[in-house]
């Protein structure tokens, strides 16, 4: 993965991170992968797109996931979105459920987020990428590093953000916020995954956009229109 293909405002932060070694081989590795006929999801072009959308000085929120849907069409490099005219995603049905508990928004007819996104909702998932039907089939591969290194950027700016953490492998991340020993600079909040195996443990009633929200607008960074119409 070469610094030429991160987004020029993500640069600076993630060079370090690129230089490792295990990043360095990511994108020979999955051009391998690509040349042996495997089907690797989202597409090229679309990888970066969480990067591409929400540049490091407008983040105000971070929303976390494990890796990119693994069913054809669905990723397009936002974490939990679809492209328009694409069936929701279970786990995206249980986000809707929640937000329209939390703070009475209906409901869309489409799963993209792109309009979080371009608000400042960093919607990224731990893994960039995934082989077609294997989920997780990509971990450890060299996205890790890249990953930490986007959530440490984001928790070492002065303007404060909130963290939206679903699921353990999200929770894991919430060391490189409190590593950087800046206290209730930032919102840091934790929820079980909303995947139908996990949601009833937690998820459900744990209120992160009316919190988010709440919390920006204390610090003096607006609000988020959650809505998608």
């Amino acid at each position: 993965m070469a610094s030429d293909d991160i987004p020029e405002s993500w640069r600076g932060a993630l060079e370090p991170a690129l230089a490792t070694d295990e990043s360095r081989g990511l994108g020979g590795w999955l051009r391998m992968q690509e040349d042996a006929g495997k089907v690797v999801y989202p597409p090229r072009g679309q990888r970066l797109n969480a990067l591409a959308l929400t540049p490091l000085d407008s983040v105000r929120a971070v929303i976390l996931g494990q890796d990119p849907y693994h069913g054809p069409g669905q990723a397009h490099g936002l974490a939990f979105s679809v492209q328009r005219g694409v069936k929701l995603p279970p786990s995206l049905v249980n986000v809707y459920k929640e937000l329209e508990s939390d703070l009475g928004i209906e409901p869309p007819d489409h799963g993209n987020l792109t309009r979080w996104a371009e608000q400042g909702v960093l919607l990224l998932n731990n893994t960039l990428t995934v082989e077609s039907g294997q989920a997780g089939s990509h971990a450890g591969r060299g996205w890790d590093a890249i990953t930490d290194a986007a959530v440490a950027a984001v928790a070492e700016r002065g303007e404060p953000a909130v963290f939206i953490l679903w699921g353990s492998h999200a929770a894991k991340k919430a060391g490189r916020i409190a590593a950087l020993g800046r206290g209730d600079h930032h919102l840091v909040l934790k929820a079980p995954h909303p995947s139908p195996l996990s949601s009833y443990r937690g998820f459900f009633g744990s209120k992160p956009f009316s919190q988010t929200n709440a919390f920006l607008a204390s610090r003096g960074r607006g609000q988020i229109d959650w809505r998608l119409d």
